[in-house]
């Protein structure tokens, strides 16, 4: 394995900005003109700056006044190898002065090409077809409608109607946000479209059912699929969606036996099973997928953030031949695509960042840490605060709790004062970046690069629990 520091040359990075008030015109630029997502615009002024990154450095990333910050979310969980790697940089100016983009209509280049060819050897089963996209929410919306088209081409016509889990995002595309599960999010849209229907997900520490017992509460979060398949009426079900590891709620893993259920049920009735791995593939889980860590294959996987490690955007649809085999006939197509979808650039940015996963063992590197992980965090449950901690790989929520013995939540209110107020503040200013989610009960998620040693780890525990032991205070 070639040894990957992620040790930044300098605590403090002076080659940004040279002067304060250069500073300031930037960043009242981004007050005037930038529209930040999923952000309250109403919360920067000009005595509440919006943070600016304009370095990044193995693990670590630096703000406009060059402090240093471990990037303990991989940057929404796509910086697997970490930033400023020159060979992904080489590789991305090597193809933009040959080809810089060509589109995958009626043509196709030779990077698209051997990408998918690399995708299909490393996915699970006979997953061997890869339709390219953008991102996670053009993967997700694509698959929901193959699996509409193919119904369709089968002769099931009324089959539209696609299941998911409560708490569970899965993009905000229309069709990808009506297959999310988070209301709030819902909210200002709809109506969406109709047919996605929603059952319980797989966090073991809110079970409604079998709390004393985690293999009969997977059965019966499984079943609950099945019930709802039979509830809407098996003939009009299309697809149930699920990660292997929800992230939305904090990093809910399948319980044993679960998504081997899940697979037998959708073969019982017919349903297409989708595991969105946007998050989960690339080594998140300690595998290309999180399939092949739970050993059950999908008919459909849909990916993106790692398969480039963010150094260029891409994702994609890999699908089985079964579900492929009727478009590949007479003047059938599947009508649906995106401009740059399978983008050279990004095609040769993925081909290498996935030589250097082999090449560096970078799934090892998962496997063997992940135990030192989970036993820092877990050290975390001495804390009045903390009531639950779960995840997998490089990738692990806490859940926090107003009351241990009853596992009470907090308020609306309380949980606004605790995150937003206190929680992300107080780690961002620690020089830690992570998420202080609210989309379920309140959580804190760390997902850093895969590229992260003992001591990156180390400082993610120390800091998350010098922040968390002051947390009841501040509510």
């Amino acid at each position: 394995m070639t040894d990957i520091s992620t040790e930044p040359t300098a605590d403090h990075y002076d080659g940004v900005v040279a002067h304060d008030d250069e500073q300031h015109a930037l960043a009242e630029k981004a007050r005037r003109h930038l529209w930040l997502h999923f952000s309250r615009m109403g919360a920067y002024s000009t005595d509440n700056e919006i943070p600016i990154m304009v370095k990044g450095e193995g693990a670590y990333v630096y703000d406009q006044r060059g402090k240093k910050y471990l990037d303990g979310i991989s940057s929404l969980f796509t910086s697997q190898l970490g930033h400023g790697r020159k060979d992904l940089a080489e590789a991305a100016r090597d193809q933009a002065e040959t080809l810089a983009y060509y589109p995958l209509w009626t043509y196709a280049h030779p990077n698209a090409i051997n990408l998918a060819e690399k995708l299909s050897q490393i996915a699970p089963g006979d997953l061997n077809r890869v339709f390219f996209t953008s991102g996670g929410a053009e993967s997700v919306e694509s698959a929901w409608k193959l699996a509409r088209q193919y119904h369709r081409m089968n002769g099931d016509i009324d089959r539209y109607k696609v299941i998911s889990r409560d708490i569970a995002y899965h993009g905000t595309t229309l069709g990808a946000l009506s297959i999310t599960s988070i209301p709030s999010m819902r909210a200002p849209f709809e109506p969406l479209i109709p047919g996605a229907v929603k059952v319980p997900n797989t966090n073991f520490y809110r079970a409604p059912e079998h709390a004393d017992d985690e293999v009969a509460f997977g059965r019966w979060a499984a079943d609950e699929i099945e019930r709802a398949i039979e509830r809407e009426d098996a003939s009009t079900v299309a697809a149930v969606f699920l990660e292997p590891v929800q992230n939305a709620g904090g990093c809910f893993p399948p319980p044993p036996g679960y998504l081997e259920r899940v697979r037998e049920i959708c073969d019982r009735h017919g349903v297409l099973l989708v595991f969105d791995e946007t998050i989960c593939a690339f080594g998140r889980l300690g595998e290309w997928f999180g399939s092949i860590k739970y050993g059950v294959t999908p008919d459909i996987i849909t990916c993106a953030k790692g398969m480039t490690s963010a150094y260029s955007p891409l994702g994609a649809m890999i699908v089985s031949d079964r579900i492929v085999e009727p478009f590949l006939h007479g003047d059938e197509s599947f009508l649906h695509g995106f401009t740059f979808a399978g983008h050279p650039v990004s095609s040769a940015v993925a081909l290498k960042n996935l030589a250097i996963f082999e090449d560096e063992d970078i799934m090892g590197n998962v496997n063997r840490l992940s135990p030192y992980f989970r036993a820092g965090l877990e050290t975390l449950r001495d804390l009045p605060i903390v009531g639950d901690v779960r995840g997998e790989g490089f990738f692990f929520g806490i859940e926090l709790v107003k009351d241990k013995d009853t596992k009470a939540g907090f308020s609306d209110e309380e949980s606004e004062r605790l995150l937003r107020g206190y929680l992300s503040g107080a780690l961002f200013e620690k020089g830690l970046i992570c998420r202080a989610d609210d989309r379920g009960d309140p959580v804190v998620q760390l997902a850093p690069p895969l590229i992260c040693g003992t001591k990156e780890i180390d400082f993610m525990v120390e800091t998350v629990r010098d922040v968390l032991t002051h947390g009841l205070t501040k509510i």
